[in-house]
């Protein structure tokens, strides 16, 4: 596994599995760990806290090797209540510390949240802070005017939305971006398109190793998430080659520079996020 450091010197595996919508997460967990895995992404929203936390538990290996990331969910922004709801999460995963913690979406009292972050931080309960879903003018915003610039920004980044100039922002203010949804979730035939069809043959990867490996190529942390263990162990074999500068030209034919889901700049995106379930 090849790691990235984040500009407070911790070190975070470049490639990870997030867990969104997998309620059996332990299980997936205990068998990423055994091929390899040391990156764990959950969120508040994601309702499987617990779950992540049973398998840090269960596993042999050293709380200190693995990264574990969590969320805070907008419903609880503000800086006392991110700060509770953090707290509980560490309860809820029974954690003393946790590798870094996220603003899940740049919505409500994102300062307040910020606030209660750094504090979290100071008192050494999270390694790592940062945000997730921020386009440039609100990262800039925080970075320039927080006490501690953001150490991540976890975007979505897909062959279909490559966000080349999000990421020159973010090494602008030291920030490492980190990719959701590197496989657009399936959509727009990701799978069978044909540019990332004739590069999957000529280097015999499949192309979803090829997309975690023209993210991670990039120096994005990449996350995906699967259910089988096949192909969990199947995506990690990664970094024993490399897309060179046909392949990637290729790549950039594919990018829309637009969202597959939606955009966190338009109202209708809040509305969106607005209607997901969540219980804190």
């Amino acid at each position: 596994m090849e790691f990235v450091t984040l500009n407070n010197q911790v070190k975070m595996p470049l490639l990870g599995i997030g867990v969104f919508q997998l309620q059996d997460c332990e299980k997936l967990m205990l068998e990423a760990i055994e091929s390899g895995y040391r990156l764990f992404d959950t969120a508040q929203m994601y309702g499987n806290e617990a779950g992540v936390g049973q398998a840090v538990k269960k596993t042999s290996v050293l709380r200190e090797e693995l990264f574990i990331t969590t969320k805070v969910w907008f419903s609880n922004a503000g800086e006392q209540k991110a700060k509770a709801s953090v707290e509980k999460s560490l309860q809820k995963m029974q954690l003393d510390y946790l590798d870094l913690v996220l603003i899940h979406q740049p919505f409500n009292d994102y300062y307040g949240t910020y606030r209660a972050l750094e504090s979290l931080h100071k008192e050494g309960k999270i390694r790592s802070i940062g945000v997730s879903n921020f386009y440039p003018g609100r990262l800039a915003d925080i970075a320039t005017f927080s006490e501690i610039v953001p150490a991540v920004n976890q975007i979505e980044v897909n062959p279909f939305f490559q966000r080349h100039q999000d990421q020159e922002n973010m090494q602008k203010y030291k920030v490492q971006p980190q990719a959701w949804a590197p496989f657009a979730e399936g959509q727009k035939d990701i799978f069978k398109h044909p540019v990332l069809q004739e590069i999957a043959r000529k280097h015999h990867k499949s192309i979803a190793q090829v997309i975690l490996r023209w993210i991670t190529q990039r120096g994005i942390s990449a996350l995906f998430t699967s259910s089988k263990k096949e192909r969990v162990v199947e995506n990690g074999k990664i970094f024993d080659f490399r897309l060179d500068q046909e392949d990637l030209d290729k790549i950039a034919t594919m990018d829309t520079r637009q969202s597959v889901f939606f955009d966190h700049r338009d109202p209708s995106g809040l509305e969106y996020l607005g209607t997901i379930p969540f219980n804190a």
